[in-house]
């Protein structure tokens, strides 16, 4: 089979890495628009069954010959072209996937549905870290429950040697980050979804290995989570985790008006949020060793009728023998594991649809444990169930 992979940045290459690595896939095309990046994938990726074309996914005319013949096509592109080039995957009879998209993106990606039901193919948005493998994971440990109740997830991206004073290092975007930090983020409460403010909610979590982190609200991470569970579970909140400190350090640079997009008061074209996005890159930006934390929490009752809770928790870190860091693991691994699973046709039918609602468990999470990415779990039983 032929699998295309639209991007040849951090999490493109770290796709393709996993794609030529799987005895399934015959050939792997990536298209990128930037020669240095091209060039710097193909002296890090010599891989004899890796085809390379100099192509901007913008391009629609360039790309449908490259694409002819693929089985899937996995975008590693900013979300606004992902409408785009999935309506274009499913024209040429080939399943999408992405690693993720805002809710006004994927809304433009549900309007696909008709289209991928009548060619019989899949597109499959949302496959990266969070959301992505998150969501899988919570719903796993969901349907160990007859009557689920509640779900707490707790994700987080770390620098393994923290500095002062940020202790924090940049694993995607500053815009995303600063996205995260201001937009409002849907929780459910009592079984019905509500909206709180980013960065609140400050907990502490101790993990093994890491002490004590913070947890909070942010933006970004599961959209589609709480519309899905909205009336199937009482509770569910997504936090962020990162080393104490951190959301007082944004609530303050947010609250001196550094995030706003209005020009600066002197004669410049550039907002108070681009000069911010800018230091950020420069200050935070960059190689570093890095781990991805990955908790979820559910309640429920069991099928004997007791009141437990099951604790999943994942935790992976910088791959010194292939240069991967854990961010480009965490969320490049899932949505090739997804797109071998559409490839090989383990996933019936078509649509649109989350990976959670379509990506079989098993598979899904055996090819993640051959290339190191496991999850533990452990049961803590509860108050017993009133009568």
């Amino acid at each position: 089979m032929k699998v295309t992979v639209l991007g040849a940045g951090a999490m493109g290459s770290a796709v393709a890495y996993d794609l030529c690595h799987r005895s399934e896939v015959q050939r792997v095309q990536v298209c990128e628009a930037r020669p240095g990046m091209l060039r710097a994938f193909r002296a890090w990726l010599d891989a004899p069954n890796v085809r390379t074309y100099e192509a901007d996914a913008r391009d629609t005319q360039a790309l449908e010959p490259i694409l002819t013949g693929s089985a899937v096509v996995v975008s590693c592109v900013g979300p606004d072209h992902n409408p785009r080039l999935a309506s274009l995957a499913l024209e040429l009879g080939a399943h999408f996937v992405d690693l993720g998209d805002p809710i006004p993106v994927t809304d433009q990606i549900e309007e696909l549905a008709e289209l991928a039901e009548i060619r019989q193919r899949w597109v499959i948005p949302n496959c990266g870290l969070a959301p992505g493998l998150a969501n899988v994971l919570c719903m796993r440990a969901l349907e160990r429950f007859s009557h689920p109740v509640a779900a707490r997830l707790r994700v987080g991206d770390l620098p393994t040697e923290p500095t002062e004073p940020f202790n924090y290092r940049l694993a995607h975007s500053a815009e995303k980050l600063i996205d995260d930090y201001t937009q409002p983020v849907a929780v459910l409460r009592d079984g019905t979804i509500e909206h709180v403010a980013p960065l609140s909610g400050v907990e502490s979590v101790h993990v093994d290995g890491f002490g004590e982190l913070e947890a909070f609200h942010a933006a970004g991470g599961l959209p589609t989570l709480a519309h899905a569970l909205a009336g199937r579970l009482e509770t569910l909140d997504v936090k962020t985790l990162r080393y104490p400190g951190h959301a007082e350090q944004w609530r303050f640079l947010l609250d001196l008006g550094l995030a706003e997009r209005r020009s600066l008061d002197v004669r410049t074209h550039l907002t108070y949020r681009d000069v911010l996005v800018r230091r950020l890159r420069q200050r935070l930006g960059g190689a570093y060793e890095d781990a991805v934390l990955v908790r979820v929490e559910a309640e429920g009752e069991t099928a004997d009728g007791e009141m437990k809770r099951l604790v999943l928790e994942l935790v992976d870190r910088f791959d010194a023998e292939t240069g991967l860091s854990a961010m480009q693991r965490c969320t490049a691994f899932p949505a090739a594991a997804v797109a071998c699973l559409l490839a090989s046709r383990q996933i019936a039918g078509g649509g649109v649809a989350s990976p959670e609602q379509v990506v079989p468990f098993d598979p899904f999470f055996d090819a993640l444990a051959a290339r190191g990415i496991t999850v533990s779990e452990r049961w803590e039983s509860l108050e017993p169930v009133e009568a």
